[in-house]
Formats: structure tokens, sequence, C-alpha cells
């Protein structure tokens, strides 16, 4: 497989394939990749990884009583992500290609990137002013009868956009929606409301089938779970991204 050394932007979300991802770019390590980034001539891809971080290490460590106001705050590529930043991470991330990179007046970047690839994380390097790691790429396997199993999780997709109409949730049934199995598999996974664990195994799957078979399933759960329970507490928690940048 094709392996490739990338800039690492760590999320407490995961990117699939084909979707789009809009980032405020804030912090000084961030900063320093785009910067970076910046370098590449307009015409060649500016790509970067984007891997989601794993329950639990998105934090600083913590102790009990109240903080230290004198404290300096942790700095550098790898802070909050502990000595061996790889264990923070999942294994299965995606390549974003960031298509528009602006930087504002106060230093600060607009970025607008898209996910092309699954790439696999093999090691990570925090010497430098931001994170890099070293990727294999993962090819997509279409699996048995995705083409059937595609057209299944569509028809059970509408009517889980359906029940959540009443919570406002974003509907994709005013749109076209693709034919092409790994591309739906992608779609539906990003646009379902699950914690990112869930979306993390969904974006590892073995093949497309697979991944279709277990949104299949979701789909099915959760539209029971919705229909028998139109009142779900706390649902505001679940459609709120934050960012570790």
């Amino acid at each position: 497989m094709t392996t490739a050394r990338l800039p690492l932007f760590p999320l407490n979300s995961v990117l699939f394939p084909g979707l789009v991802l809009p980032l405020n770019v804030f912090e000084e390590r961030y900063r320093a990749m785009m910067r970076e980034l910046l370098k590449t001539p307009e015409d060649e891809s500016r790509r970067f990884a984007v891997v989601a971080v794993r329950d639990g290490h998105e934090v600083a460590p913590s102790a009990p009583g109240m903080p230290d106001p004198t404290a300096q705050p942790e700095r550098g590529p790898a802070a909050g992500f502990g000595p061996d930043p790889l264990k923070s991470f999942h294994g299965v991330g995606c390549v974003a290609d960031a298509a528009t990179i602006r930087e504002r007046a106060d230093g600060t970047f607009e970025v607008l990137a898209t996910g092309t690839t699954r790439v696999r994380l093999l090691s990570v390097d925090a010497s430098g002013p931001f994170l890099t790691a070293e990727l294999e790429e993962l090819a997509e396997e279409p699996g048995d009868e995705a083409g059937t199993l595609a057209e299944g999780v569509l028809r059970s997709f509408r009517q889980y956009q359906k029940r959540l109409a009443g919570a406002r949730e974003r509907s994709l049934s005013g749109a076209e929606l693709p034919d092409d199995p790994s591309v739906v598999s992608y779609l539906v996974a990003a646009a379902m409301v699950h914690d990112t664990p869930t979306k993390q195994r969904l974006l590892q799957a073995p093949d497309t089938a697979s991944r279709l078979r277990d949104e299949l399933r979701l789909l099915r759960a959760e539209t029971a779970i919705i229909r028998n329970l139109p009142s779900l507490p706390a649902f505001e928690l679940t459609r709120a991204p934050t960012s570790l940048n």
C-alpha cells in the first residue's frame, strides 16, 4: 500500500471521504500547519490528515481542587495528547484536501477542506511545530452485495430523516442522493446522529458492504427508538461539534 507523511490535525469528530470540513484555526500549532500548507502552489493539493481523538484523551490532565492560576498551559505540537500521541488517536483517519486557506488579519485561518482517502496511522512525529504522521492509504473494497445494501440503506435513511424532522436535524431529502454504494455509505455515516466511537467504527469498516450492513442495523434501531420515544432529552448535545483547535 502507498504510504505518505502528512501534517496531522486531530479532532473530536470523524471525517469521511467526500465530506466537507470547515475549520476555524486559531491554535498556534495549527496556524503553523496552515502557513506551511500555503507554501504549496495553488495548483497542487494542500493535504493534511484528520484523525479522531480517543475518548478521554482530548483534554489536558486534571487534578482535584481549584485550578492553579499561576500554572502555565501546556504548549507544543502534542499538547494535551500525552507522552505518546499515537495512543491518543484512533488508528484510521482521512486525508483532507484544503481547497481554501484564508488568513485573517489577526493571524487565524479560515479553512475549507474535503475528505478524500482513508488512511491508517502508522506513527506520529511531534518534533516540529505541528504534528506529522506516517500514513498508509487504505483501499475501499466493495464487498458482497454492496449495491443491494445501498438501496436498503437509502430507504431506511429517508425514514430516519422523517423521524428526526421534529428535531430540526439536517435533511438530505431535498438533495439528489448518490448511486455509488461507497459514497452512500460515507454520506449516511456522516449524516447520522451518533457518537464518535460509532462513526469511527463505520469509517474503518473492512469494506463498503460491511459499513452498509452496520448502517442498516443502526438506522432501523434508531428509527424505532425515535418512533417510540419522540421526546429525546438533551438531543442538542449530540449535534454540537467541538474542535481541539
